[in-house]
C-alpha cells in the first residue's frame, strides 16, 4: 500500500463524515476487536486511539484522523481482507501507525490507562466463560 493511498484513508473529513464514522466505529469497534484480538499485535495501541478519538477533550483534527483509522479496521471491505488472519490486517496496521505518526503526542497515558483497564476487563471475562 503506497503512502498516498493511506493519507487519503487518513483525511479526517467534514464534521458529516466524522458524525458517520464515530457511529460507525462506536457500533463496530468492540464487537469486531473480540474477534479478531489474538491476532493481532496492536490492540492495546487500538484501544488507547479508540480511547482518544472518544475523548471530547482531543482535537477535532485528531478526532477526525483516528476516526478515520478506525473505521477503516472496522469495515469489513479494505485492501486486504481481514479473514486472511495475520497478513489480512497488515493493511490495518499500516493506516493505524500511519494515524497514530501523524497525531503523536495526542494519546496520553488516560488513554493507554482505559485501554489496560478494558483490555483486562475482557480477558477476565473470557477466562470466567471459560470455568
Amino acid at each position: 500500500m503506497d503512502d498516498v493511498k493511506i493519507g487519503e484513508i487518513l483525511l479526517p473529513g467534514d464534521e458529516e463524515t466524522q458524525d458517520r464514522r464515530e457511529k460507525q466505529v462506536r457500533a463496530k469497534f468492540w464487537p469486531k476487536l473480540k474477534r479478531v484480538a489474538s491476532y493481532i499485535p496492536f490492540s492495546r495501541d487500538l484501544v488507547a486511539a479508540y480511547y482518544c478519538a472518544m475523548d471530547p477533550k482531543t482535537p477535532t483534527r485528531v478526532r477526525g484522523v483516528l476516526l478515520a483509522a478506525l473505521a477503516y479496521f472496522v469495515l469489513p471491505f479494505d485492501l486486504l481482507p481481514d479473514v486472511f488472519a495475520f497478513v489480512g490486517f497488515s493493511d490495518d496496521i499500516a493506516v493505524l501507525a500511519a494515524a497514530l505518526r501523524i497525531i503523536q503526542g495526542h494519546i496520553s497515558d488516560r488513554h493507554y490507562q482505559a485501554a489496560d483497564t478494558a483490555l483486562a476487563a475482557d480477558e477476565d471475562l473470557d477466562a470466567a466463560k471459560k470455568t
